[in-house]
């Protein structure tokens, strides 16, 4: 079991394979801000410990204590929950873009699963 929580953001970041500079955007919180965390020379506050757990579908009691899974969510919502922050981000015409190559995406799979 990991000791400290600390490290159990850092494994949560490892497990989701992502770099500080993107674990820390879906945070809202600065680069330099969530290195201090990560190096325990800031403190973990309620506020980050929650962000955490709703941002990457982590579990408040695995966060807070090590005990339990890692994850509440699966690793389907937590990657659904990426790909809408990226969505929003975009502007309409690369919206309708994504959702039609989707479509055609889903469509092309379902034929190639009929013949």
């Amino acid at each position: 079991m990991i000791a400290e929580i600390q490290d159990r953001i850092i494994a949560v970041r490892e497990a989701l394979e992502m770099t500080q500079r993107d674990f820390c955007r879906g945070i809202y919180v600065s680069q330099s801000y969530y290195a201090q965390i990560e190096k325990a020379a800031r403190p973990i506050n309620d506020r980050i410990i929650a962000l955490i757990c709703s941002q990457y579908g982590v579990s408040k009691e695995y966060l807070q204590t090590g005990k339990g899974e890692m994850f509440g969510s699966t690793v389907a919502d937590i990657q659904l929950n990426q790909l809408l922050e990226i969505f929003n981000e975009l502007d309409s015409f690369f919206r309708d873009y994504i959702v039609k190559q989707i479509k055609e995406l889903a469509e092309t799979l379902k034929k190639s699963k009929q013949g």
